[in-house]
Order: C-alpha cells, then structure tokens, then sequence
C-alpha cells in the first residue's frame, strides 16, 4: 500500500475503473433480464445479494490470480483444440447464457409470461436463492477474462479491488433502473436478449480458441440502440399528433 495514492496510481484506478463497467455491461443487462420473475420487492435484495456475493468471488480471484492463471494449462484435446479448465468455464457459461437468452426470448415473443402464474409464496425462496446463484455465476464467468486484463495492467492488487468495487456498486444503482425501462419497452427487452446470445456465443467461442474482439459486438448494439431510439422518438411524435388531433376535434365539437 506504501505510495499507492500517486498520479500514476490514480491514472491507472481510473483505467481499470472505466475498463470494469465497460466490461459489465453484458453483466448489467442479465441482471435485468434474470431477476424480472421474481417479486418486484424482491428484485433490488437479489441483485445486491449477487452482486455483493460476485465481488467476493472477485477479489478472491484477484488474490488467487496464480491459480487463476494456472485455469489456462491445458487438460485435453478434443476436436483439434487443447481445453484447459479456463475453456470449459467459458463453454459451461456460454452454453448457459445462450440458453437462458434464447428461452427467455421465447416466454417473451410467444407472451408465455402472460400465461403464466405468480410463484407460490413456499418456492419464493428457492427463486430468490436460484436466482442470486444465477447472478454469481454468470457474473464470475464474466469476471475472469477482466480479472486477468486488470492484472495485465498492474500488479497493485489493491487498486485492481478498488476498481472492482466502484464497478460492482455502478451495476448495483443502474440495474434496477435498465430492468425497469427494459421491462417497459419489449422491443428494448427483445434487443438486450439478442445481446445476451451474442455474448453467450463469444464466450463459446473462446472456449474453442476463436478470438472475437467485442468491440464488433458492442457497435452492433449501439448502433442498434440508436435504431431504437429513433423508433422511440417517432413513436413520441405520433403520439403527440394523434393527442392534438384529439383536442383540436373536441374544441371544434365543443
């Protein structure tokens, strides 16, 4: 910790800071998408639980980051790739996140979550505990490509922390407020699981050795996203005009 608060060190928190929200953006929109079948007072406890649970995770992966790095030492060949158990996490994870998106987007375009039922106060835990394991996990899976990243850039552990911390605490006040206009917009929420899918393959990919930089990813979003917008936007005018006309008819019958 001895000359930790420098220029440099201040330059440096402030990289893996950006480096860890920008890396979690994935890992917010699951937390919006997992958490909406639980009781609405129940969605903030499960998402800090998770969340907070994640962290701890994090920080042991960061202080165990020889073992870390030892996940990359080859177990077998299959298919003419060598897996090593960093692989089959990411397998375990994509196969997992593609799965979950793409039923999710099932319930959503067939409006099965309509036809459904509220869960019997009895399972209410078991949902809440299924549903924060859920959040770890995936979260963690997540974590060790920037967990490494982070340690690529500095050795001094305790600003990689630091900035973990500052990035779990972002995802904990934003996510709430993303499932919350997700859930209010289903075009939103269609677009957000397609992007769940695209990760989910990524990280299968990379299991399998293939190198996708998400950048790729991220502009098709965005650029998406600004789509969207647009919809939005002409969605705000039709209906401003069809509220005018309506008004004008009323004062001329008047």
């Amino acid at each position: 910790m001895t000359g930790i608060f420098t220029l440099q060190h201040a330059v440096a928190l402030l990289t893996l800071t950006i480096l860890e929200i920008v890396l979690g953006v994935d890992n917010i929109i699951f937390l919006a998408i997992v958490t909406q079948d639980l009781p609405r007072e129940q969605q903030p406890l499960a998402r800090k639980l998770g969340l907070g649970l994640a962290l701890i995770g994090r920080i042991g992966m960061v202080l165990g980051v020889s073992w870390l790095l030892g996940l990359e030492s080859g177990l077998f060949t299959a298919i003419g790739h060598e897996f090593s158990i960093k692989d089959l996490i990411l397998l375990a994870g994509g196969i997992f996140l593609t799965y979950k998106a793409v039923t999710e987007i099932y319930k959503t375009t067939e409006l099965k979550e309509e036809e459904g039922v509220a869960p019997k106060p009895a399972k209410v835990g078991m949902t809440l505990a299924g549903t924060v394991l859920q959040i770890m996990v995936v979260d963690m899976v997540f974590a060790i490509d920037s967990v490494l990243t982070a340690v690529g850039l500095t050795k001094q552990y305790a600003l990689i922390i630091i900035a973990m911390t500052i990035a779990i605490l972002v995802m904990m006040f934003y996510a709430g407020k993303l499932s919350d206009f997700i859930h209010a917009h289903p075009s939103l929420k269609v677009l957000a699981l397609a992007f769940l899918v695209l990760v989910g393959v990524l990280l299968i990919s990379e299991s399998f050795g293939q190198q996708i930089d998400r950048t790729y990813v991220y502009f098709a979003i965005l650029f998406s996203l600004a789509v969207e917008a647009l919809n939005f936007r002409r969605q705000s005018n039709a209906q401003r005009k069809r509220a005018e006309a309506e008004a004008a008819a009323e004062r001329e019958e008047a």
